[in-house]
């Protein structure tokens, strides 16, 4: 299975902030959206980070108010794992696990294309443990 076939489940719509941007404004956007992560993108639309609930609750206990007034760049993770479609859910499960992230980008050289979390990456692997089982039992019926 790969990260293709998650997005073409999930869709490829992906939430982005630009790194300027207010970090009042990242957050209403991950609260409207109810997700855990967006993507913060350059004036090309390219990656140039990822900003996750993680990183916003470390930075909250110096000056809440003066942290959501500040540009995204302050709370934002620069250096972003990011996966290819061809890649498997095994490698995704791999990197999210040596990484300790929850979210990872899914890019096409330059080009964002989707994104896809934990969640979609252990759906997609009971999804195909449970097929697995299906195709034993089945093998064993006959």
């Amino acid at each position: 299975m790969q990260v293709e076939n998650i997005l073409q489940s999930k869709g490829s719509a992906v939430h982005t902030v630009t790194a300027g941007a207010p970090l009042s404004e990242a957050v209403k956007l991950l609260n409207a959206h109810k997700i855990g992560a967006v993507v913060v993108v350059d004036a090309k639309g390219e990656v140039a980070g990822i900003l996750s609930e993680r990183d916003i609750v470390r930075r909250l206990g110096d000056n809440p108010a003066q942290l959501l007034a500040s540009p995204v760049r302050t709370a934002m993770t620069a250096k972003v794992i990011t996966a290819t479609r061809a890649h498997s859910v095994s490698d995704l499960m791999e990197l999210m696990t040596r990484h300790r992230i929850r979210h990872i980008p899914v890019v096409e050289g330059t080009t964002l294309v989707g994104i896809v979390s934990i969640g979609d990456v252990v759906k997609r692997k009971i999804e195909e443990t449970e097929q697995e089982a299906l195709a034993l039992r089945e093998y064993i019926a006959s």
